[in-house]
């Protein structure tokens, strides 16, 4: 009884220290591979293929969230907006907050469970079937080889998404603002061009470098270091699809409250 009760105690204490040790081993790796980037050979081919499969393989799932929610936004606002007499401000509202938080976040989502899942699987792979050591064998930096081609171009089509998610969710939920809603479209636009900022814009960007630069260093880091076979392929990819994105609404927090700092 007693020692059900000092296990019981002592556990989460263990659980806690369990998981500093894997996020100090985290950072540890990232600075290593942070060195890489400035180390030659840049492999610029990889870095397109894996533009191409990142970032234009998720413009079609990028570009059907944002129509969805540009037009399930303006639907939600204009009844509150309507009520006070306002809903000529909805579209500064819809600007502001797409181009700020859902931008960002959504297409980071879509980014994670489109192409850091299969990120995370392919390493993950390539690992349990020993084709990354074989890799090592002939005298190649896997690390430079797999890792850094990826995170490259997952944080450089991140923003070009975000882009592609800003226009299409705005232009959305304009058309069903003014053709559904009966909101005066010149008013529309006028309060976007009068009240907004490209500021707005430039946070929602500076936030997709940043959670590229985030997702692909966690989803290669899980695919990396894979163990277990085929069931531990399964668990990298779950670890690396959840834990990605948890770390964007935990950095969209902070890099929200950085940007209120700065008046942003």
């Amino acid at each position: 009884m007693i020692e059900r009760i000092f296990i019981g105690i002592g556990r989460p204490f263990v659980r806690t220290t369990f998981y500093l040790n894997d996020f100090g081993l985290f950072l540890l790796f990232q600075l290593r591979v942070f060195f890489l980037l400035f180390k030659p050979p840049y492999r610029l081919n990889l870095i397109l293929q894996h533009i191409e499969i990142i970032g234009i393989g998720s413009i079609g799932v990028v570009v059907l969230t944002a129509i969805f929610t540009g037009m399930v936004e303006s639907i939600q606002l204009y009844k509150g907006f309507h009520d006070f007499g306002v809903e000529n401000f909805i579209g500064y509202t819809i600007f502001v907050s797409i181009t700020k938080e859902l931008g960002p976040v959504f297409a980071s989502l879509m980014l994670i469970s489109r192409s850091v899942s299969a990120m995370a699987a392919e390493l993950g792979t390539m690992r349990v079937s020993e084709q990354i050591d074989a890799i090592e064998t002939l005298g190649v930096d896997a690390k430079a080889y797999l890792i850094i081609p990826r995170i490259i171009a997952t944080t450089f089509s991140l923003p070009l998404l975000v882009l592609i998610f800003d226009f299409v969710a705005i232009y959305s939920a304009y058309l069903i603002s003014t053709l559904v809603l009966d909101i005066n479209p010149n008013a529309y636009q006028e309060t976007i061009l009068r009240l907004g900022h490209i500021s707005d814009i430039g946070s929602g960007l500076i936030k997709a470098i940043i959670f590229g630069v985030l997702i692909s260093s966690i989803g290669t880091y899980m695919g990396y270091f894979t163990k277990g076979g085929a069931r531990g392929v399964g668990q990298a990819t779950i670890k690396a699809v959840v834990f990605s994105a948890v770390s964007i609404f935990v950095a969209n927090y902070f890099l929200s409250s950085f940007f209120l700092f700065l008046g942003w």
